[in-house]
């Protein structure tokens, strides 16, 4: 089974669950006090469900969403049926695909954005350029050993989108991160081994040495998106 019918199925689950609740207090329709614990847990129910339909369908009619509640508890003839899911399947998927196709255009308009901005970055005295397009500031040269490719090395950072948004950063937390470089983003890997001990460089990360197509889910970063941070090596753990 799709993922689509998967959650068509488990909201219709739910709202199931909650009609069989109203059949059972079938006065429940403009009551305005809650008398005990299962009026409470009744109305919760409800409240759950309405969430859960604005969020999916946040187009919904609602007068019609009440409506086809009331008629399902009142057995009365229904405005329409939908024998199979038909209906409900077909719009969901078309709802699917249009969302899918907005956020591929959305997608791309990043990722040529950011290769525009990185074009641009280029005409930066300072910005030196490595053969796989990484792009980086020497803010400060340090005289210690350079590290290699899983080398554990104790850094602060400070990471932000071209735009500027702060996403990530140890300086803000006041603690610096150790971490072996063969278990970071390209972009890292490669420019934290052009650092001796004691630099600090600023890098502009193309989206293909970052997380590319798959940032991580809840942040600032964008699919596509080249990401800038600047980086203090303060220490070489391990080799």
């Amino acid at each position: 089974m799709g993922h689509r019918q998967k959650k068509l199925n488990k909201m219709k689950t739910k709202i199931s669950s909650v009609l069989l609740a109203l059949v059972l207090a079938p006065n429940l329709f403009g009551q305005s006090k809650l008398n005990n614990q299962v009026d409470s847990v009744s109305y919760l129910i409800g409240q759950t469900i309405a969430t859960n339909v604005m969020r999916d369908l946040s187009e919904a009619n609602k007068a019609l969403v009440i409506e086809g509640l009331r008629d399902g508890l009142n057995n009365t003839d229904p405005l329409c049926a939908d024998p199979g899911n038909t209906i409900l399947s077909a719009y969901f998927q078309e709802k699917s695909q249009l969302k899918a196709q907005q956020a591929e255009k959305e997608n791309q308009l990043t990722k040529l954005a950011g290769e525009k901005w990185l074009e641009q970055n280029k005409s930066n005295k300072d910005v030196q350029v490595t053969e796989s397009g990484l792009q980086y500031i020497i803010l400060e040269k340090g005289t210690g050993p350079k590290p290699n490719a899983t080398s554990k090395v104790k850094v602060h950072y400070h990471g932000t989108t071209p735009d500027d948004v702060v996403f990530d950063s140890s300086v803000d937390r006041g603690e610096p991160i150790t971490f072996g470089l063969n278990q970071v983003i390209k972009g890292w890997t490669e420019g934290v081994q052009l650092m001796p001990v004691g630099s600090k460089f600023k890098f502009f990360i193309p989206q293909e040495l970052a997380y590319g197509a798959n940032p991580q889910p809840g942040s600032a970063i964008k699919p596509y998106m080249p990401l800038v941070f600047e980086v203090e090596l303060l220490a070489i753990e391990t080799e």
